[in-house]
C-alpha cells in the first residue's frame, strides 16, 4: 500500500476524532437540565476519574502499544471516544459519568499509537511532512469542533445534547478510520526489522539508517512539523515510540523482538543518562510543573465558568473561546519558531516572566470573577502555555542525543500527570479536601507563582556565580570558571 493512503487515513482519524461539538459545554451540560448533576458531583466526584485513569494506563498502554505494532491500540482508542459520548448522551448518574472519565482516559493514553504508528509506515524523508498533516488536521478538528459547537448553540439555538450526538457521529465516522490501515512489520521495542529492511515500512537497518530517522525526527519535534505546533502530550506521544533507541543503544541488529526484561533495562540505563545533565534537568522540570498545572486549569475552567458566568445570562460563549485559545496558542507556538532568540541565555529569564503571566491570569480569573476577564485570562493562559512548552520541547530535543530524547519526553509528561493526580487527590478530589472551585483557582494561581519563584532563584544564582571574581593563583582554575560563566548550551 502507498504511503500516502495510511497518511490521508490517519488525517481523517485525527480530523474525525477531534471533532468534538460539545467540548466546550461539557459542564454546563453536566450541571444543566439534561444531566441535573451538582457542582460538586462534577468537580470532585466525575472529573477527577479521567486524571487517575490516564495515570495508571498511560505506561502500560506504551508498552502493549508497541507489542501489538499500533493498529489495534488505534482501534481500541477510536471505540473508546464512542464509547465516551454513548455513555454521555445516554446514560445518566454519578457513576455513569465516572464510567465515561475512565472511557476517556483509556482514549487519551492509547493516543500515544496515533504518532507511532506515523513513523512506523512512511519513511524517514517525509516524517516532518507527515507529521505536518495529521497534527494540523487534529488541530483543524479541534477548532473546527468548538467553533461548530458554538454556532449551534448561539446561531442554530440547538440543545446541548444535540452537541453531544453531533460529537458521537464524528466519533464513530472517526472509528470507521483505523480498520483501513495496514499493520505495521515493525515497531520500537517488541518488533524489530533486521538490516535488510527499506521503504516506506522498512527495518531498522544499519547505523547510518538510524541515524537518519533520528535526524528526520529531531527536525520534526524542533520545528513542529511544517510549521504546525505542538499541544505537550502531542511532543511526548510522537518522539515516544518513534526512534529506534532499542537497537541503537544496545547495538542489536538481528531480526525479531526485544524481551520486556531487555526493554526496561534500556529504557532505565537511558533515563540515568539523560538525567546527569543540570541543563536537560531544569527544562524537564519546568516541563513537568507546568504541564501539570496546566491540565488543572484545562480540565476544571468551565466549572469556574459557570460559577461566574451571571444567573441571568444564558448566552454561552464557551465555544468561541476555545477557538480563539487553540488559534492564538498555535500562533505563539509557531512565532517561537520564527524567531531568532539565544534561548540557552535568555530561556530560563522567558520562563520565569511567563510563568508570572500564567500565575497572573490565573487569580486574574478566580479573584476577579467576571466572565469576560475570565475568558480573556483563559486565552492569554493558554498562549503563554503553548509559547513556553514549545521552547522546551526544542530545548530539550537539541540537548539529548538522537537516541535518547524520546524518553524524556515521555518521563516529563509522566511526571507531570503524576504531579496532577497528587494534586487532584488533595485539592479536588471529594476523598481529600473537596475543595469548591474558587479555592482550587487560588491554590492554582500560587502554584504558578511558586513555580515563576522558583526559577527566578535559578536565575539569581546563576548570575551571582558569575560575577563571583576568579581566585589567582589555582591551577586549572580559569579553565573551570570560564565554563561555568558560560550560558548553558542547550543546542549543538
Amino acid at each position: 500500500m502507498a504511503s500516502w493512503v495510511p497518511t490521508v487515513l490517519l488525517c481523517l482519524y485525527g480530523f474525525f476524532s477531534s471533532l468534538r461539538p460539545s467540548e466546550p459545554f461539557l459542564t454546563a451540560f453536566l450541571m444543566g437540565p439534561d444531566r441535573n448533576l451538582s457542582e460538586t458531583q462534577v468537580v470532585n466526584e466525575i472529573y477527577p476519574v479521567w486524571t487517575y485513569s490516564y495515570l495508571a494506563l498511560l505506561f502500560p498502554v506504551f508498552l502493549l502499544t508497541d507489542f501489538l505494532r499500533y493498529k489495534p491500540v488505534l482501534v481500541l482508542q477510536a471505540a473508546s471516544f464512542v464509547a465516551t459520548y454513548a455513555v454521555l448522551l445516554w446514560a445518566r448518574g454519578v457513576l455513569a459519568m465516572q464510567l465515561l472519565e475512565f472511557f476517556f482516559g483509556v482514549a487519551t493514553a492509547t493516543e500515544v499509537a496515533y504518532y507511532a504508528y506515523i513513523y512506523s509506515v512512511v519513511p524517514p524523508a517525509r516524517y516532518q511532512r507527515v507529521t505536518g498533516y495529521c497534527r494540523g488536521a487534529t488541530l483543524l478538528g479541534s477548532a473546527a469542533g468548538s467553533l461548530s459547537g458554538q454556532l449551534l448553540v448561539s446561531v442554530a439555538r440547538a440543545p446541548l445534547r444535540h452537541l453531544v450526538a453531533a460529537t458521537l457521529a464524528a466519533a464513530a465516522v472517526a472509528f470507521a478510520a483505523p480498520w483501513f490501515l495496514p499493520t505495521p512489520d515493525r515497531s520500537l521495542f517488541f518488533h524489530q526489522s533486521g538490516s535488510g529492511g527499506g521503504g516506506g515500512s522498512g527495518g531498522g537497518g544499519g547505523g547510518s539508517e538510524r541515524g537518519g530517522e533520528a535526524a528526520a525526527a529531531a527536525a520534526a519535534v524542533q520545528r513542529g512539523g511544517d510549521g504546525v505546533p505542538e499541544r505537550p502530550e502531542d511532543a511526548e506521544i510522537k518522539a515516544l515510540l518513534k526512534v529506534k533507541a532499542v537497537a541503537a543503544v544496545s547495538g542489536g541488529d538481528g531480526g525479531g523482538g526485544s524481551g520486556l526484561a531487555d526493554v526496561l533495562r534500556v529504557l532505565r540505563e537511558d533515563f540515568l543518562r539523560c538525567y546527569s545533565q543540570r541543563p536537560l534537568l531544569a527544562w524537564s522540570a519546568w516541563w513537568a510543573l507546568s504541564t501539570c498545572g496546566y491540565f488543572q486549569v484545562v480540565n476544571y475552567v468551565q466549572p469556574l465558568w459557570e460559577r461566574v458566568r451571571p444567573p441571568h445570562d444564558l448566552a454561552l460563549y464557551n465555544g468561541y473561546v476555545e477557538t480563539l485559545a487553540t488559534l492564538l496558542g498555535a500562533l505563539a507556538a509557531f512565532a517561537v519558531g520564527s524567531v531568532r532568540v539565544s534561548w540557552a541565555a535568555w530561556g530560563e529569564p522567558a520562563l520565569v516572566l511567563f510563568s508570572s503571566v500564567m500565575a497572573a491570569c490565573v487569580f486574574a480569573m478566580d479573584l476577579v470573577r467576571d466572565i469576560w476577564v475570565c475568558y480573556g485570562a483563559y486565552v492569554l493562559f493558554r498562549a503563554a502555555y503553548m509559547l513556553l512548552i514549545t521552547i522546551a520541547t526544542f530545548q530539550i530535543a537539541a540537548s539529548l542525543s538522537m537516541q535518547r530524547y524520546a524518553l524524556v519526553f515521555g518521563v516529563n509528561t509522566f511526571m507531570a500527570l503524576l504531579l496532577q493526580a497528587a494534586l487532584t487527590l488533595v485539592v479536588v478530589d471529594a476523598a481529600g479536601l473537596g475543595l469548591d472551585i474558587f479555592s482550587q483557582f487560588l491554590i492554582y494561581g500560587c502554584y504558578f507563582a511558586a513555580i515563576a519563584a522558583i526559577f527566578l532563584l535559578a536565575v539569581l544564582y546563576k548570575l551571582a556565580t558569575r560575577r563571583r571574581p576568579k581566585r589567582p593563583d589555582v591551577p586549572g582554575n580559569s579553565e573551570g570558571e570560564t565554563e561555568s560563566a558560560a550560558p548553558p548550551r542547550l543546542s549543538p
